[in-house]
């Protein structure tokens, strides 16, 4: 059996009146009052019922389905100029037939000269070229919802939100990107969804049509639905984003209780029985070093991935022989603490309605991230600690809204033996959240790990145990938290978790706040610790933002503060960090800044860090940090961190430059440099971490990339070669070569090299 060691908005149209076009459409059937949900924006878009599609090519004005549609505009600035109209005009129409929703957008552009494209791989940055996305909020709930997106070069964009985009950081709630945490909150953009979307480039501007099955997304079950949406458009050679629902500017596209409605559709509901299998095959030759006279070793895998949704809003999936080959490998980290490292979860399986297991914790207000704790990680089922893979032999999620309100998840896989790398074990999670007005929610949440087979001890097993809730306070407002303990043989001592925070978001200031305890024993074996032992947490932070007028060209200014204290249960000091930091972003979105960090650290275990050893002992020093970022949507582009500090008894100087270059949406490459001279009383290292990552892209679904990698303070070097067909949500041919090896005289254990063919496709059995 084979196993890849990798981680893997309403204005008439003027230039095209509606007119009734009987044999292409439908009347809309009236939407009863009592199923319409108070939107707090009062925009409103109908989609209309149609026979016959619209012709997929991006040519909206030039097909008679849309001219027969009224479309929505009127939006309006975010920034630049906040409240402003937009200085271009977008349209937006909605149709659908009886299985598949089309949207119809517009984007007018007055120098079509002026679009600008980036990358045109699927989930790209939407940040760095002119783009449009749109959020829907199926439920109504104001809370979660679906995102989809392109770019005039035609990319598929798309990802799940939950709670609004989660995040208490000084930039969570109004930054233009999205993240994803271990456990699916905030913004899950590595969520494939099953859709198209074609773009066409004329001298109106450039145009998108969307095709989203019904199948793709999830609702409720009634005849008529009503649906939260809100649509963005990015012009970026102005830096302008602007939004149908208008958003003051600490929110983005996530924030859907404020979004618009979407009205008139009438979509398959009840025990719809919609059933797709995910076949795949894959073979692989491989080398390892370490046995340098074997022969290559030859070995082929099957599997399949089931999806049925029992209703519209429910979802049963199914995995048998999973397998994770065409994701791609972490990306290296070097470690300058004694704290855990983060790897995020990529493998297709978990994504999907991963949120729906995620508790209401979130992060410290500082940019350290320390203190992380999730008490669920997808990525601890069939990946050891060390990034190795142990064969999942199958498992069943169901997940998703059972009524109004309410939402399940719920998780079972078994994993194999792998001698000298992991025993079989089972995991069990359920969840169950239940939604209340105005943001608010409370939930629970069970994780089980079994040690099983013949020979497993009756003893070796893992439990987790938390009630979490979130409660918004006005507009602004929120107060969130989880109480938790673990079940592990063997420990006797506290087991318990407790988080509450607070976050108050105003257009001109942000704030958090927040404390967090871990019992000394508490040991969620399927989440994830990044301090482990006993500690009490405190944070807060203040974030200003404004929009200067003529400010040495500055567009916005941020200046923030934070302050983390941890406690070890004994009530000593164990690591305290203020952080004063002056940053701004210029009118071409170049931004600058610089950060002074007063840092103190207790050390009571010597550790080390790249090979020198920090002894025991009480560390206080002082970072200074400069950075400059240029402009992104130029085709070339740079970025600078200069880093000099106080550390651990003596001194770092941390530089990390970077370039990005690019030609069109064709051609993109990106080099980054993280170099450390840390200089400690036990002794001096220099560390170097090089990553060059490259692509072609021949279209949105047709690609070529690598990843080189060289970490001298892990002494590995190493490269990740993928060629990708796609097809429908992210499956298709691909051809992967991965080579890892030691530098020096030094061997690693995984280090060689192999070449992975893997297919897959996705059918609809029943449709």
């Amino acid at each position: 059996m084979f196993r890849l060691n990798a981680c893997v908005g309403c204005v008439l149209c003027v230039c095209a009146p509606p007119v009734l076009a009987q044999t292409q459409s439908r009347p809309v059937t009236p939407v009863p009052a009592v199923e319409l949900v108070a939107q707090t924006s009062g925009k409103v878009v109908h989609a209309v019922s149609v026979d016959d599609p619209p012709t997929l090519d991006g040519d909206v004005l030039g097909d008679p389905v849309w001219a027969a549609v009224e479309p929505v505009s009127g939006f309006r600035q975010s920034a630049p100029d906040e409240g402003q109209p937009a200085t271009e005009r977008t349209e937006v129409r909605v149709v659908f037939t009886d299985d598949t929703l089309y949207f119809g957008i517009v984007c007018y552009d007055r120098d079509p000269s002026g679009i600008i494209v980036s990358d045109s791989r699927r989930d790209s940055s939407m940040n760095d070229a002119d783009s449009f996305q749109m959020v829907l909020d199926t439920f109504s709930d104001q809370q979660n919802g679906f995102v989809f997106g392109t770019t005039p070069a035609g990319q598929e964009y798309d990802g799940q939100v939950t709670d609004e985009g989660g995040g208490r950081s000084l930039f969570g709630g109004g930054g233009r990107g999205g993240f994803s945490r271990g456990s699916g909150g905030g913004f899950n953009l590595n969520w494939d969804g099953a859709w198209q979307v074609r773009t066409s480039t004329s001298d109106v501007g450039w145009s998108a049509e969307f095709a989203i099955p019904f199948r793709t997304i999830r609702y409720p079950t009634r005849a008529h639905q009503s649906w939260g949406v809100n649509f963005q458009r990015n012009i970026r050679r102005r830096n302008e984003t602007a939004f149908w629902a208008p958003l003051p500017r600490q929110y983005n596209l996530y924030r859907v209780s404020m979004a618009g409605q979407l009205v008139g559709v009438s979509a398959p509901t009840g025990f719809t029985g919609n059933l797709q299998l995910t076949p795949y095959v894959v073979g692989e030759i491989s080398t390892r070093d370490v046995t340098p006279d074997r022969d290559p070793l030859a070995l082929g895998d099957v599997g399949v991935d089931l999806k049925y949704s029992v209703t519209s809003g429910l979802t049963l999936d199914a995995t048998y022989n999973t397998d994770f080959a065409q994701v791609e490998v972490d990306n290296q980290q070097i470690n300058l603490d004694r704290f855990n490292l983060f790897f995020p979860e990529k493998r297709p399986f978990f994504l999907e309605n991963a949120g729906v297991f995620s508790v209401s914790n979130q992060g410290p207000a500082s940019g350290m991230n320390l203190g992380q704790t999730e008490l669920f990680f997808s990525r601890r089922i069939g990946i050891n600690d060390a990034g190795v893979q142990i064969p999942i032999l199958g498992g069943a999620r169901l997940s998703g809204k059972v009524s109004d309100g309410v939402t399940i998840g719920f998780l079972n896989m078994q994993t194999e033996t792998v001698d000298g790398t992991g025993a079989a074990n089972n995991f069990t999670v359920a969840r169950v959240r239940r939604d209340l007005p105005n943001r608010s929610s409370i939930g629970g949440l069970f994780v089980n790990r079994q040690r099983t087979g013949s020979l497993a001890p009756a003893d070796d097993y893992n439990r987790t145990y938390a009630v979490d809730g979130r409660w918004g306070i006005g507009q602004n407002g929120l107060v969130q938290g989880f109480v938790g303990r673990t079940e592990t043989p063997g420990r006797t001592g506290r087991d318990h978790a407790l988080s509450l925070s607070t976050r108050y978001d105003s257009e001109a200031w942000r704030f958090i706040s927040g404390y967090q305890e871990n019992g000394e024993d508490f040991n969620p074996e399927v989440g994830f610790l990044r301090r482990t032992g006993g500690f009490r947490k405190f944070d807060v932070g203040l974030n200003n933002t404004s929009r200067p007028d003529g400010f040495l060209k500055f567009q916005e200014l941020t200046p923030h503060m934070s302050f983390t204290r941890f406690w070890n249960l004994d009530g000593v000091m164990e690591t305290s960090f203020l952080h004063l930091h002056f940053q701004g972003e210029f009118e071409d979105s170049s931004s600058a800044g610089v950060s002074l960090d007063v840092r103190s650290e207790a050390v009571f275990d010597a550790f080390t860090v790249s090979g020198i050893t920090v002894p025991p002992g009480q560390y206080d020093f002082n970072e200074v940090q400069y950075s400059y970022n240029y402009d992104r949507s130029t085709p070339v582009s740079f970025g600078m961190r200069v880093t000099v500090a106080g550390f651990f008894g003596g001194d770092i100087v941390t530089l990390r430059p970077s370039i990005n270059a690019r030609y069109g949406d064709t051609f993109n490459l990106s080099l980054s440099y993280s170099r450390n001279d840390i200089d400690l009383p036990n002794g001096s290292i220099i560390t170097n971490l090089t990553s060059v990552r490259a692509a072609y892209n021949f279209s949105p679904r047709l690609f070529v990339q690598t990843l080189l990698q060289h970490n001298d303070s892990a002494e590995i070097w190493s490269v990740n070669f993928r060629i990708g067909w796609l097809q429908d949500a992210n499956t298709g041919l691909f051809l992967v070569y991965n080579e890892t090896e030691g530098i020096g005289d030094v061997v690693p254990s995984f280090a060689g090299r192999s070449v992975i063919v893997k297919y897959s496709y996705l059918f609809d059995v029943i449709d």
